[in-house]
């Protein structure tokens, strides 16, 4: 199988050794994904709720690179640094996927790579084969 490396662009790839997505065939893996902008910004700073929606807004456009969807994700894990907060997290994170119910974990963390990020998350997703796709309209 083919496996494509999808790079976001940050300085960090080249040097931790990672890609923002990798593809697999019908396989799609999304690395751990903060609330970042295109400059490396953090949005939503003290907000839970802004930066989860943040994070899966990225997470989404790496699928997209990728090839694929939210729909196709079939598993998230959210690391919050403060697990009191994790309704506003669910919140945000129910509606980009209540539809389509990935398997989930949520897990605190002690921290994040820098103090201002309180949500990372990552995603697999997988791709219907042709005949998933058209019985499922996609």
């Amino acid at each position: 199988m083919v496996r494509t490396n999808i790079a976001s662009g940050t300085k960090w790839e080249p040097f931790v050794g990672y890609s923002r997505a990798v593809r697999v065939g019908r396989f799609v893996v999304v690395a751990g994904t903060t609330a970042t902008d295109a400059s490396g910004a953090v949005i939503g700073a003290g907000d839970a709720y802004a930066q989860t929606k943040q994070a899966i807004a990225n997470v989404e456009a790496a699928l997209a690179q990728a090839g694929a969807r939210l729909a196709d994700v079939v598993r998230t894990r959210l690391y919050v640094t403060d697990i009191t907060q994790w309704e506003a997290v669910g919140r945000a994170h129910g509606e980009a996927f209540g539809a389509i119910r990935p398997a989930c974990a949520m897990v605190e963390v002690s921290r994040l790579i820098a103090p201002e990020m309180l949500v990372e998350i990552e995603a697999d997703a997988i791709l219907p084969d042709a005949e998933d796709a058209a019985r499922f309209d996609r």
